[in-house]
């Protein structure tokens, strides 16, 4: 059975929805049981975890949401507004398990109900494993930033639930007073460092940076194939969600008429969307010579190009 990116985002964000609220119930009942700080920091994550995927299937549904009269570059920073959402909520899950990991320290409490705790942390260790692979299927279709810091937040969640194994085979078994509180403290430090990671990504998009170099140099390899441009300036590119933007000038001919200038933006469009089938291009055509920008945008950018005038 096919399915189109939209269908895929939704899949991947209800999949989350689905682990959140199974791993949700089978942390409360283990924090109950154990009493570990490394345990309630699993579960306050887990919580934050569900909230984050609704926001997550929030966020791609609206981006999903076609072109409209307020909307002319569609909604596609829907997905990065959620993504940083979810980077708020790991930062505060990440502040609130530190908390308690330094008070439960300085209390020497010690943990209980070891085993419970062990094989709830395995069954959420294959049910975040499954949810992983299934989010990677989808990140490589679509794309979406939203799901890939979905996808980042869940990958912290494996280590997070291998720590509290560490923190209560250590505190039960080993006799080690305190290992519980210091994982505990250490899964805070690897939350905090993945918001700061996810957020990265998110910015670029709310902040309309250009592309990768690489993205843009094979971009403009393209675009000088078409023989009839004498010169490339005012390149502009961004993305927002799935969705890639570009806009130019090129020189042309002064000679042409505006029938032939625009048969040529034309085979410049078919020979971009062959390689960037998604990218929404504008192109403005100037006579060759004519330099009316200032400053990086009168550059040519051709690859190999000379400098104008």
């Amino acid at each position: 059975m096919s399915f189109d990116a939209n269908s895929l985002r939704r899949s991947a964000a209800l999949a989350s929805i689905s682990v959140a609220l199974l791993l949700l119930a089978l942390k409360g009942w283990a924090a109950w049981r154990t009493g570990s700080t490394a345990m309630v920091g699993s579960l306050a994550d887990t919580l934050l975890d569900l909230v984050a995927s609704v926001a997550t299937l929030t966020g791609v549904w609206i981006a999903s949401q076609p072109d409209d009269e307020s909307h002319r570059f569609g909604h596609g920073k829907a997905e990065a507004i959620a993504a940083m959402f979810q980077v708020v909520l790991i930062s505060i899950s990440a502040l609130a398990i530190a908390a308690r990991a330094i008070e439960q320290f300085v209390a020497g409490s010690r943990t209980e109900a070891a085993a419970e705790g062990i094989g709830v942390s395995l069954v959420a260790i294959a049910a975040t494993f499954a949810l992983l692979t299934w989010q990677r299927y989808v990140m490589r279709r679509t794309a979406s930033i939203a799901i890939e810091t979905d996808h980042v937040h869940y990958q912290s969640d494996l280590l997070l639930n291998l720590a509290v194994i560490a923190a209560l085979a250590l505190d039960q078994y080993a006799g080690i007073a305190g290992a519980d509180p210091l994982f505990g403290f250490l899964i805070a430090g690897w939350l905090g460092w993945s918001a700061w990671q996810a957020s990265q990504k998110a910015i670029m998009q709310l902040m309309d940076r250009e592309w990768p170099d690489e993205k843009r140099l094979r971009f403009l390899e393209v675009l000088a194939r078409n023989p009839d441009l004498r010169g490339v300036h005012d390149l502009r590119t961004r993305t927002s969600g799935n969705r890639d933007f570009v806009q130019f000038h090129v020189w042309v001919d002064p000679a042409m008429t505006v029938r032939e200038a625009h048969r040529v933006m034309d085979d410049i469009e078919r020979r971009l969307h062959a390689e960037f089938p998604d990218v929404e291009i504008l192109i403005h055509p100037d006579p060759d010579g004519l330099i009316d920008e200032v400053g990086i945008a009168a550059r040519d950018v051709l690859p190999d190009a000379p400098s104008p005038g």
